[in-house]
């Protein structure tokens, strides 16, 4: 990473483009009408993958950016579990047919806070109303704190095969000051009963730029990583919105690191897991090199959604539950926020989409554009306008962000090919921002860039 690149980009507050155009943009505009149209023209061969989020946590870690609530009476959860099975059934009854799935992803929230059985229950109830195909990645991200014996033993009846375990940092002083303090000991125990389960696909999420982080701790919770032998991290830098946040409040502004400790911390982490033989995979993901998702990036078959990086190929992503979002060809879909709205609008009937955005052909090229720079630092501009009956020297002139990026060494441009230098790979979203027509500067409404 180039210090001086970081010092003058890295502040910007940029999208992580897991969609394009980004969540801000979604309009009520696009309701339950909409979503019920578009989920009836799905085509005879689509596939689909889904995603199930239950926004529920036994507390608050004060770093966290998902929407979810303390509960400490789990009749609140079954009900909520309930409401979601019946958004199932009501989805695949719009669709018209059982339609293929080969990607399941549980996400939170902790969505092992349920009961085993009920976990259970929610399984055969997809399965029930999905065509869930044998190959199908089933993936659950997990707290450590709280899996227990009885919910790994009904992961590995319901054929969950990948587990995504919340680490952040196993420094002691950086855990006391998000409120997660989670043990060394308590990750390893959660792995092993994992792995004995048969479940072993384990990805590591990590964060940098935590309060009184250093590129010493960051490199000792690497260290200490490495000896579970995860296949997959993601390294992810930490977004401090307070005012979106309320409970971002309780971390001290005042320690937490700056642009340029940030950078120096997430180079270090980068380096050390490339030393130890991962393959460094877009922003922020690093895999083996026999894994699914390093041979996805080799391939250049890649690709990018609201769980990041993924090797699922399909154009559908069918949501569920409060806040969950989809994706269509035709277009997003949120569901209401508040799980109160949520579950009201599945009680009488309704499909619980409160707001999204309908595409354009200068989004979906555009958003082809940003998916391949995210996934491979690259892109073919005069291949993928062609593909869209555009020009790509008409998008190149178009992107008054492009030639600062050039003039400082950032992009390579070569002939109608842009590249993001490998030097300057940290600052990927701001290459992708480039290409983005919707990004209002003015508006602080994502992480910063580095």
């Amino acid at each position: 990473m180039r210090a001086d690149l970081a010092a003058s980009y890295g502040e910007e507050r940029l999208p992580r483009y897991t969609s394009y155009p980004t969540a801000p943009h979604f309009s009520p505009a696009i309701g339950e009408g909409a979503y019920a149209r578009w989920l009836a023209e799905l085509p005879a061969a689509a596939s689909a993958s889904l995603y199930l989020h239950v926004p529920f946590c036994r507390e608050m870690c004060w770093y966290c950016g998902c929407h979810t609530q303390i509960v400490r009476r789990d009749g609140l959860i079954a009900a909520y579990l309930r409401t979601l099975r019946s958004e199932i059934a009501q989805v695949s009854e719009t669709i018209g047919r059982r339609i293929k799935v080969e990607h399941i992803h549980f996400g939170g929230g902790t969505p092992t806070i349920m009961a085993p059985e009920a976990f259970a229950e929610l399984m055969a109830a997809m399965r029930q109303s999905f065509f869930v195909l044998p190959s199908a990645e089933i993936a659950v991200e997990i707290d450590p704190r709280t899996l227990t014996a009885a919910m790994v033993e009904a992961m590995r009846f319901s054929g969950v095969n990948r587990a995504s375990l919340g680490v952040q940092s196993f420094d002691p002083v950086v855990q006391r000051a998000i409120n997660r303090v989670q043990s060394f000991e308590q990750t390893a125990s959660v792995v092993d009963m994992l792995q004995r389960a048969g479940i072993n696909g384990i990805n590591f999420d990590l964060i940098y730029g935590l309060p009184y982080q250093s590129v010493a701790s960051c490199l000792d919770t690497v260290r200490r990583s490495l000896e579970l032998g995860p296949d997959r991290f993601s390294v992810f830098g930490y977004a401090h919105v307070p005012a979106f946040k309320k409970h971002q409040r309780m971390i001290n502004e005042a320690v937490l690191p700056d642009g340029l400790a940030r950078h120096d911390q997430a180079c270090a982490i980068a380096n050390a897991l490339k030393e130890a033989g991962y393959v460094q995979i877009g922003l922020d993901h690093f895999a083996r090199p026999d894994d699914s998702m390093a041979v996805a990036f080799e391939q250049r078959t890649l690709r990018r959604n609201f769980q990041g990086y993924t090797t699922d190929k399909g154009e559908v992503l069918l949501g569920f539950g409060a806040s969950a979002i989809g994706h269509l060809p035709q277009g997003y879909v949120q569901n209401e926020v508040q799980i109160g709205a949520y579950a009201q609008s599945i009680a009488a009937g309704h499909l619980a989409t409160a707001k999204g955005y309908g595409l354009t052909d200068d989004d979906r090229l555009r958003a082809d554009i940003i998916e391949r720079i995210m996934c491979e630092f690259s892109a073919d501009l005069g291949d993928i306008c062609a593909r869209h009956g555009a020009e790509a020297g008409a998008m190149l002139k178009s992107s008054s962000r492009l030639k600062p990026l050039i003039s400082d060494g950032v992009v390579r441009l070569d002939g109608d090919r842009i590249a993001v230098a490998k030097d300057s790979r940290f600052l990927v979203r701001s290459v992708a921002a480039a290409f983005d027509a919707h990004l209002d500067p003015a508006k602080q409404l994502h992480s910063r860039a580095v």
